[in-house]
């Protein structure tokens, strides 16, 4: 008995050796392949919008990939809170059908802001987020926006507290 477990012991080990040999990887020696990668890492910049809190405007910072274009970054403030910005208690009078934007820079530090919608149909709180989201892509420079849609325009104003 103890003849034939030895021998099944041996087949098992023969068989991985046989298995383990026999894969088709034949060894070879290092393989150079240049330099490890060097250089720059592409920059994630934060997304700033502002979304109201207790009736109030408040800058939320969102997490980014690469940089956003403006009509983006307004996309994403007529889009809403996310789930989790809701259970923080913030909201956004920026109607979702306020988009599509665009975005013409007049100067270094005036933007217009046009909607899909009737600018004036707007309240002063979502006037006020698309004018402060708008001037937080410009951090260089105190942007005056103007908010224009439908044949109607807001503004120039200015993102109050931003000088």
């Amino acid at each position: 008995m103890r003849t034939w477990l030895a021998r099944r012991v041996l087949a098992a080990g023969l068989v991985s050796l046989v298995a383990v040999t026999g894969c088709g990887v034949q060894p070879s020696d290092t393989i150079s392949s240049g330099e490890p990668p060097s250089g720059a890492v592409a920059p994630t910049t934060a997304i700033t919008l502002y979304l109201v809190k207790n009736g109030r405007l408040s800058a939320v910072t969102r997490p980014g990939g690469p940089p956003l274009f403006i009509t983006d970054t307004l996309a994403l403030l007529a889009a809403g809170p996310t789930p989790r910005e809701q259970a923080r208690g913030f909201t956004t009078d920026v109607p979702p059908d306020a988009g599509p934007f665009s975005v013409t820079a007049k100067s270094a530090d005036r933007l217009v802001v046009t909607l899909s919608t009737p600018a004036d149909e707007l309240s002063t709180r979502a006037v006020a987020q698309i004018v402060c989201t708008a001037a937080a892509t410009v951090p260089e420079s105190p942007a005056r926006v103007t908010v224009a849609g439908a044949g109607q325009s807001v503004g120039p104003r200015s993102c109050p507290g931003r000088r």
